[in-house]
């Protein structure tokens, strides 16, 4: 009996990469770290995509759900996460049934018997993956293949401006958050403190919004927000010319915010420092000297990284900038592309000196910020098609982009809904937007 191909994470592009595998009746597990399916999609369910059902979901999970009598959910409709999550991924993860597993994570891989050193018998050894459970038991698979779909969600970005937690940022972590906050649910948390949003991207203009809005219902709440580059420059996009639309609408909502003296803005600011002050709250210091007192709360939105730790012992040609494949990386490098100019990829250019591993959907990207969501499909196409022996088909283009691209940054809150009708199945009738992948694939 062959040995399964084991993925990692069971968020939108690990299901999709076990609906490819399970569609060549090739025998798939797939390991999920938090207690239930998209569990990292869950921790931001309350944040509304920029991207349309029609981009959402996978076309080899549309064909497995639609079997069992699934109906798309509107095509030009706009879900937060945890629609998707209800609506198509706990769906797609029941129809998978056995072949996914919770409380299960993957803390190790390697050749049987071989470490990353040894060349002798190398390609004759099948994969051996170690688990931890929930429980706190371990356990050993052995795997023909292994697709690494874990993402990024578990490694946020320190607040520290060179890449390394500030110091003092460890010990301030009770007052630190790493993720969009729901102003909603934890207005308590912010209301009627100064908070402090340190990033640039579409993460925390989403914060700005939501906390600048908060601060009109709560007398006392104050917005600061910690830019790293010295002018705010096209940190709000295009606006009424961009040509994602929900992109643009988030990036003027924020600049009113700002014009209209709701956020203050605080610029070339990188942190070095998060000092505790005498009445118990926070002081971010900079590397020029710089000081922002009386902070309460520090809302940390400076990316996300690829965990590589387990994967030690396997080996990888990895970007030595972006951590991303080396055939991929010049393609996805944010100082030169944006997500719309990214091509189509697949196998060829996801494949390492390990043969049968893969790094897929967001971990594919390293530390680049933007990932879509339809590449991600297509990656994991591909790489099902390359397991299954059919190389014509694993080198094959499958997918064409819209023009405008569809890529990072996440949306408004919930209620700031969009709509409209037509099926996941058929084309979209409005302008792609933007979907935020950095959050997209579940923990291992």
């Amino acid at each position: 009996m062959a040995h399964p191909v084991v993925v990692v994470g069971a968020g939108p592009i690990g299901l999709a990469a076990a609906a490819e595998l399970a569609e060549r009746d090739i025998d798939v597990v797939v390991l999920e770290r938090g207690a239930a399916p998209a569990a990292a999609v869950s921790a931001w369910g309350h944040v509304r995509l920029f991207s349309s059902w029609s981009e959402l979901v996978a076309p080899a999970g549309r064909r497995l759900l639609a079997a069992r009598g699934w109906e798309c959910p509107a095509g030009d409709r706009y879900p937060t996460g945890a629609e998707w999550v209800s609506e198509y991924l706990e769906p797609l993860a029941a129809a998978l049934g056995p072949r996914v597993r919770t409380g299960a994570e993957v803390v190790g891989a390697a050749r049987s018997g071989r470490d990353r050193l040894v060349d002798d018998g190398r390609d004759r050894e099948p994969l051996t993956v170690h688990v931890r459970l929930a429980d706190g038991r371990e356990e050993r698979l052995t795997a023909r293949g292994l697709v690494d779909a874990s993402g990024t969600w578990a490694t946020p970005n320190p607040v520290g401006g060179d890449g390394l937690p500030a110091l003092g940022e460890a010990a301030a972590a009770d007052r630190i958050d790493y993720r969009v906050p729901d102003v909603g649910a934890d207005a308590g948390r912010y209301a009627g403190r100064h908070v402090a949003v340190v990033g640039s991207g579409h993460s925390a203009l989403t914060a700005l919004v939501g906390l600048a809005s908060l601060a009109d219902d709560a007398p006392g709440t104050t917005v600061t927000w910690v830019l790293r580059r010295g002018v705010i420059g096209d940190t709000f996009g295009g606006g009424t010319a961009d040509q994602l639309p929900a992109r643009g609408a988030l990036g003027q909502r924020a600049r009113r915010a700002v014009e209209a003296g709701r956020v203050r803005v605080v610029t070339g600011f990188r942190t070095s420092a998060v000092q505790a002050q005498p009445d118990g709250r926070l002081a971010l210091v900079a590397d020029d000297g710089r000081d922002l007192g009386d902070v309460d709360r520090v809302v940390a939105l400076t990316g996300l990284r690829p965990d590589l730790s387990w994967l030690s012992e396997l080996r990888l040609e990895l970007d030595p900038t972006l951590q991303a494949p080396v055939r991929l990386a010049p393609m996805i490098d944010p100082n030169v592309h944006s997500c719309g100019s990214v091509r189509p990829h697949g196998v060829a250019e996801l494949a390492h000196p390990e043969p049968g591993v893969y790094l897929a959907g967001m971990k594919s990207y390293g530390r680049a910020p933007t990932f879509l969501a339809m590449t991600g499909y297509e990656q994991v196409r591909s790489i099902a098609a390359a397991v299954a022996g059919d190389r014509a088909s694993a080198e094959r283009v499958e997918l064409v982009l819209p023009e405008s691209g569809v890529c990072g940054g996440s949306g408004g809150y919930d209620g700031d809904a969009a709509g409209g009708d037509g099926g996941c199945c058929g084309p979209s009738r409005s302008a792609p937007e933007f979907v935020e992948l950095t959050r997209l694939a579940g923990p291992r």
